[in-house]
């Protein structure tokens, strides 16, 4: 369905510019990626990403997760991909706020999105709330691990490179610089952010000192406004430089996960930037404790080294573990 001319537009205050910040959704990048890979034709940037995907889903019950992300809607459920309430969530921290949504709220959701004819595949969320969130959340979490976990590493560092940029142009200079390329709709006019072709409603929202959460998402296309309670006002865009992001692997992915294992690489990849072992555990989205323990083998093989930085421990690649990362 294509987008109309209707806006929405955040007008700021001073204080709405101090309190701007930033996070990362693994979440939302997981609820992107599902349309995705249903529309692949679509998104000729992530070719890489689905040839890689694809397999890793296939034979995967994704009913329920497709029926809460529907494909030509003029309305989408809210409540399965919300903003993050901190700047790096886990993935397994999200996934507890899926499981607790408000029935009510899924249920609202569910109908507003089938207003017409509810599809078997969307009746459990009408009929059997609860048995139908738990069972949504069994099916992001195989979703997750098999096709977004083992890039994780590589996606955040892209997102946390792009925040800093973006927070830098934001402190430095203002919203112009901050907001004028978020996406070709939106424009900034000093006092003002806009957003036009959106799919909801035109509306005025006043941000009356609560900032607004900005979101980059690889996955997510488009601009993605967030504007209704209990969520403060969210904006996920998309940055530039995806096609860079998936284009930097030419097909050694999958032969550095059989040489070290599949989370080992993932980790020496995310090592692109040096890292603390929290940070790289915000990166992946996996424990803290899990993280150390594949460090340590990493580190026993010659492919990290450490170094103490004030109370942190950062790990950074060796040579060799640069090379191996290069093929």
């Amino acid at each position: 369905m294509p987008f109309d001319d209707r806006q929405i537009r955040f007008r700021f205050d001073r204080d709405d510019l101090l309190r701007t910040r930033f996070a990362i959704s693994p979440l939302i990048e997981l609820v992107g990626a599902s349309y995705v890979v249903r529309q692949p034709r679509l998104f000729p940037e992530h070719r890489r990403w689905v040839e890689s995907a694809l397999p890793r889903i296939a034979g995967l019950d994704l009913d329920l997760l497709f029926a809460a992300s529907p494909l030509g809607r003029t309305s989408w459920p809210n409540f399965n991909a919300p903003p993050p309430i901190s700047p790096h969530p886990l993935i397994e921290d999200e996934l507890v706020r899926i499981g607790a949504a408000d029935p009510r709220v899924v249920r609202a959701d569910v109908r507003r999105a089938y207003p017409d004819e509810m599809p078997p595949s969307a009746a459990p969320f009408v009929n059997d709330t609860a048995t139908a969130l738990a069972e949504l959340v069994v099916q992001l979490r195989s979703f997750w691990y098999a096709a977004i976990d083992p890039w994780w590493g590589r996606m955040s560092a892209f997102l946390e490179s792009e925040i800093a940029a973006r927070a830098r142009r934001l402190v430095a200079v203002g919203g112009e610089a901050a907001f004028a390329d978020l996406d070709p709709s939106t424009t900034w006019d000093g006092q003002s952010l806009s957003l036009s072709r959106v799919k909801v409603a035109p509306r005025d929202v006043d941000l009356d000192g609560r900032g607004l959460l900005l979101i980059p998402s690889v996955l997510a296309f488009g601009v993605w406004p967030r504007i209704d309670a209990p969520w403060d006002p969210a904006l996920t865009y998309q940055p530039p430089g995806i096609g860079d992001l998936w284009s930097a692997d030419d097909g050694r992915h999958d032969s550095l996960e059989e040489l070290i294992g599949r989370r080992r690489a993932t980790l020496l990849r995310s090592l692109e930037r040096p890292a603390s072992t929290l940070a790289l555990a915000r990166r992946t989205g996996w424990s803290p404790g899990g993280v150390s323990t594949h460090l340590s083998v990493l580190r026993s093989t010659g492919l990290v080294v450490r170094r103490r930085d004030g109370r942190e421990v950062i790990y950074s690649r060796t040579a060799t573990g640069d090379a191996i990362c290069r093929g």
